[in-house]
């Protein structure tokens, strides 16, 4: 399971997702900062910077 919590890379946001697959991850978060943080334009530097903060999930059941 993976995750990604969007505080790492907006600071004090508390928004987070998990899924098994890391593409549906980015996705999720892709779409979180187009419709919270109002990116409209998600450039490959936001791609993997969200990309390098998705960690193995913690007590995932």
């Amino acid at each position: 399971m993976k995750e990604f919590h969007c505080g790492s890379l907006v600071p004090g946001c508390n928004w987070h997702t998990r899924h098994e697959d890391e593409a549906e991850v980015t996705r999720r978060a892709v779409e979180h900062m187009r419709s919270a943080h109002g990116e409209t334009i998600i450039r490959n530097s936001m791609i993997e910077a969200i990309r390098s903060r998705i960690t193995h999930a913690k007590n995932a059941a």
